[in-house]
């Protein structure tokens, strides 16, 4: 099982610069000594795509190691950052000129910098990316995590992110042990899921087939804040794989508490990948029920089932040739919450979101890990 090419995110720290309203991370990170070293990370498996994420990565004055290391085990590497350390990721990519870049912009820069808690974080991640773009960089561009606060600021940025020629990734508010945070929710879903809608247009708009896979993505998070079933299976802990900053690998970091399949720094990868304990918890992952939809699991799944998102988008594509765009009401919970046949509290209910945890110095009550 381990000998094929696995989908794999690395989370190299848990060290924050910013202190972001949906993650709670910053309030629990991990110490320097304790996190996994370049030997660890060169007993990793061979990889056809690794993101390497935080916290915030480049606090990590050893990344560029980490990087080399992985190059030398994955087809490809995305680097997840707040574009704060300009020079440290202008260093590293010059060494790297094939690495990807996404840059956390959450919004136009007041929103940005409320939600990110970074005074001048818009500047700062919006300057890097055009130094990035003037360096010749090709694999450069914006994430957003999508909320009532910055829904309307959605559809503007990626105008932004497209007049640049850069990538935009999207994503929503989970809750999971990873974020140490169980009251993320979506309060106007309506609201949101409209400018959701206008970004799924745009892209269905565009001419570029990488923008239409997008398009799908983004309809998935307009069922995903509806709270419904996922569009496409997961294969979490089967294909892909996270490793945290201790050592643990782990099916994803969308789980209500911490699933460890083994630990890298005391075992090989053969014997951590097909141990009990990693059966165990793909056990617990065909029987999982948060419905997350991130990219970290749609992504490896589109390709996988690569029928459903084509079939979605042919059909979408001839609704534009026939002048008729996506709407959100082609989601039935959508139209069943206009015409009062669902409640806001029974959605609510759908969500991970624990309206009744009880906070603990800004975490969840226990470990910090989200309740349910």
């Amino acid at each position: 099982m381990y000998d094929k090419k696995l989908n794999g995110t690395v989370i190299v720290t848990y060290r924050c610069n910013a202190q972001c309203t949906m993650c709670n991370r910053y309030k629990a990170p991990s110490k320097p000594e304790d996190e996994i070293s370049v030997e660890t990370v060169k007993k990793l498996p061979r990889m056809y795509f690794t993101n390497i994420t935080g916290g915030e990565p480049f606090i990590r004055t050893d990344l560029r190691d980490i990087v080399r290391e992985l190059y030398k085990l994955s087809d490809r590497i995305v680097i997840s950052t707040n574009g704060y350390f300009t020079d440290r990721i202008i260093d590293l990519c010059k060494e790297f000129p094939q690495v990807g870049i996404r840059i956390s912009i959450e919004g136009l820069e007041q929103t940005n910098n409320e939600i990110r808690g970074l005074p001048d974080g818009y500047q700062k991640g919006y300057q890097t990316l055009k130094t990035l773009v003037g360096m010749g960089m090709k694999d450069v561009g914006f994430g957003m995590t999508v909320q009532d606060k910055n829904a309307p600021d959605l559809v503007p940025l990626y105008k932004i992110s497209n007049d640049l020629g850069m990538e935009f990734a999207t994503a929503s508010l989970h809750n999971s042990f990873y974020f140490v945070e169980s009251k993320n929710i979506i309060h106007d879903r309506p609201m949101v899921a409209q400018n959701f809608e206008d970004l799924v247009n745009g892209l269905l708009n565009s001419s570029s087939p990488k923008k239409w896979f997008r398009a799908y993505f983004n309809h998935g998070l307009i069922n995903y804040i509806y709270g419904q079933p996922r569009l496409l299976p997961c294969d979490m802990s089967f294909d892909t794989f996270f490793i945290d900053p201790y050592g643990d690998v782990m099916p994803c970091n969308g789980t209500k508490d911490k699933e460890v399949m083994g630990n890298l720094n005391r075992q090989t990868w053969a014997e951590l990948w097909n141990s009990p304990e990693a059966e165990t918890v793909r056990r617990k992952v065909r029987c999982c029920d948060r419905q997350c939809w991130m990219i970290g699991s749609v992504s490896p799944a589109m390709h996988k089932y690569i029928w459903k998102p084509v079939w979605w988008i042919v059909k979408h594509k001839v609704k534009f040739w026939k002048k008729k765009k996506y709407s959100m009401y082609e989601n039935s919970i959508v139209r069943d919450y206009r015409d009062g046949k669902v409640s806001k509290t029974e959605l609510d209910k759908c969500s991970t979101c624990d309206m009744c945890a009880v906070v603990n110095d800004g975490l969840s009550k226990g470990t910090g890990s989200s309740s349910r």
